[in-house]
């Protein structure tokens, strides 16, 4: 995200990435979030600058910015709810056999205390929620790899770089991604 948004920089967009609560910077802890609040603080981040906005939103990120006011939504590879939780189970799944641990999936479910799951402590509130919630309806454009078979707008070549164990950065394909959005932007606006 952030080589796109200095990708974008260089194109003469600007761009911010916003600290939600019960992330980054925020105050508030991670098990303590859940997805109203997460789309509240992105609203409230949007409506704290001046001009038009857009959003940017890459996999999960898709499913909070639904109550902001901007010109346009862009929506890369956005995923639902329920997939976001099925990644979640897999995660912890996949960490507890590492560990030697038993894992039960369907416990997620019925969790009544934050659950840890890749290092976070997640609120049993946001899971339940992820299991409906969806990307906003309102997206200007929805851009998918051209491995994805899911409907969208348009396809770009690309790696999915959220499948990768470690993080990883493909600055070709950031430009490829900003050039898009750069496009995109130049159309909603004229």
């Amino acid at each position: 995200m952030v080589t796109v948004l200095r990708a974008l920089a260089d194109r003469g967009i600007a761009g911010a990435l916003p600290d939600l609560p019960g992330q980054g910077e925020s105050m508030m802890p991670t098990h303590a979030t859940d997805l109203p609040t997460l789309r509240a603080g992105f609203a409230a981040a949007v409506a704290s600058r001046s001009g038009p906005a857009f959003a940017l939103a890459i996999r999960s990120g898709a499913l909070l910015d639904g109550d902001a006011e901007v010109a346009g939504r862009y929506h890369l590879s956005p995923t639902t709810g329920a997939e976001l939780a099925r990644e979640l189970a897999r995660i912890g799944q996949a960490a507890a056999r590492e560990a030697g641990e038993p894992f039960d999936a369907a416990g997620l479910n019925a969790a009544r205390a934050p659950v840890e799951l890749a290092g976070n402590r997640i609120a049993p509130a946001l899971l339940a929620q992820l299991r409906d919630a969806m990307p906003s309806s309102r997206a200007s454009r929805t851009m998918r790899l051209t491995r994805e078979t899911k409907p969208g707008d348009a396809t770009i070549a690309g790696p999915p770089l959220w499948r990768r164990a470690e993080p990883g950065n493909d600055p070709d394909f950031a430009r490829a991604v900003a050039d898009d959005i750069a496009t995109w932007i130049a159309t909603c606006a004229g």
